[in-house]
């Protein structure tokens, strides 16, 4: 009888060891990895499947020559269509060996040693969004397989996901990453159809709020199957009352940039600025291979970048709307604002803007900008130079879909 208790008892210490090591395994998150928006490039607007190892190794060594990487831009990110059709025998994804001929191990090397940050894309479904492997049923073996490989980002899609919820998907797939052992940023591209915002923070780095961004400045593109993509303005306006849920290492993601795809540069320029006052995560999504100096310099405008890197990392917002020109308000750390006019008209307008009449206020955060009792300086951010202080109005000629951009200074 003693032997049979012993035995029991030893049975249960075994099973409660193992039971408490499940459930005290640290899930969530690697925290602290993206406290200001994440900065890269990503394949999929302008080359969707169409990737090999030639195009990411030529938009490495661009990214370091051109001045991008010293701007901040150090995340080169794969998205759909990396990996061949079926896993191996092993479960295992596969990269495409005619994509990759010298292997994805040795890409990211290649990446790495350049100085820059190298991350891959899957899907929480059955499937991705272009019919590849679908990591369900595989979260705990594929974060180990991405461990292996050495990848610092994570992009995870939303397709295919029939009878699962986004928040235990999601959740699942980062805990895998956790016991992974590597510190990889966790992108959740859920839409915004499931409110990851409201739960998202211990879960990931930052989330998508809709669906996929179209390069116009204020349409709706829609697909024959049913689904629609945006113009950037459009999902500038999408989502009400979310960006009190944004903020350092849990960001809400407007998508990848069009900029130096399909508009034209005055198009491009606010589209960058917006994205700059949103904090959203820059990703540029344009082949660098045919980038035009005019393009560059909107992605490496060193003061709208330091908008939208601002330590403070609150998501700007609209404050008013002057005959067609939306007034969108930033608070930034030591006490300064950004302040971006967007002429969302087909014409030229001119804007006259009164700060003692307009003083500024953070209703989410808290912050104030009281010019009747403190005088700023005003810098404008995209021609570099000062644009005198808030004691006069200021007044200026915004054409048709551009953008005018300043840095209030106490």
């Amino acid at each position: 009888m003693k032997k049979i208790i012993l035995l029991f008892s030893l049975c249960f210490s075994i099973f409660s060891f193992g039971q408490g090591n499940t459930h005290t395994q640290t899930g969530g998150k690697y925290e602290g990895l993206a406290m200001t928006p994440p900065m890269g490039w990503n394949s999929w607007n302008t080359f969707a499947t169409n990737i090999d190892e030639k195009l990411v190794k030529e938009t490495a060594d661009i990214m370091v020559t051109s001045g991008l990487a010293a701007a901040g831009y150090n995340y080169i990110v794969l998205d759909d269509g990396w990996m061949t059709h079926e896993r191996d025998a092993n479960g295992d994804l596969v990269p495409d060996p005619e994509k990759f001929p010298n292997g994805m191990k040795v890409l990211i090397d290649y990446v790495h040693n350049k100085g820059l940050k190298f991350g891959l894309y899957n899907c929480a479904g059955t499937k991705t969004c272009a019919g590849y492997p679908g990591t369900r049923g595989y979260e705990y073996q594929d974060a180990r397989f991405y461990a292996k490989l050495g990848i610092d980002f994570l992009k995870y899609d939303w397709c295919n996901t029939e009878g699962i919820t986004a928040k235990e998907a999601y959740t699942t797939m980062s805990n895998a990453l956790k016991t992974a052992g590597r510190p990889i940023v966790f992108s959740l591209c859920e839409w915004g159809d499931n409110q990851p915002w409201e739960w998202g923070k211990p879960v990931g780095n930052l989330w998508r709020i809709s669906g996929d961004i179209y390069p116009c400045f204020d349409c709706e593109f829609k697909h024959p199957e049913n689904w629609s993509s945006w113009g950037f303005m459009k999902i500038a306006d999408m989502r009400k009352d979310i960006r009190k849920y944004s903020g350092p290492d849990h960001w809400n993601d407007f998508d990848m940039m069009e900029v130096g795809n399909e508009m034209n540069d005055t198009e491009d320029k606010t589209h960058f600025a917006m994205w700059c006052m949103l904090s959203s995560p820059l990703f540029t999504g344009n082949d660098y291979r045919k980038m035009s100096k005019e393009t560059l310099a909107i992605l490496t405008n060193k003061e709208l970048l330091a908008v939208n890197q601002d330590k403070l990392g609150i998501q700007g917002f609209k404050y008013t709307i002057l005959d067609g020109v939306e007034v969108w308000v930033k608070p930034l750390s030591d006490g300064a604002w950004a302040v971006s006019f967007v002429n969302r008209t087909e014409t030229s307008k001119k804007v006259t803007f009164n700060w003692n009449k307009n003083n500024l206020k953070d209703a989410d955060f808290g912050y104030e900008a009281d010019f009747s009792k403190t005088i700023f300086k005003i810098k404008d951010l995209w021609k570099n130079k000062e644009a005198g202080n808030t004691k006069k109005p200021f007044s200026a000629e915004i054409a048709s879909h551009d953008v005018v951009t300043l840095k209030l200074i106490p």
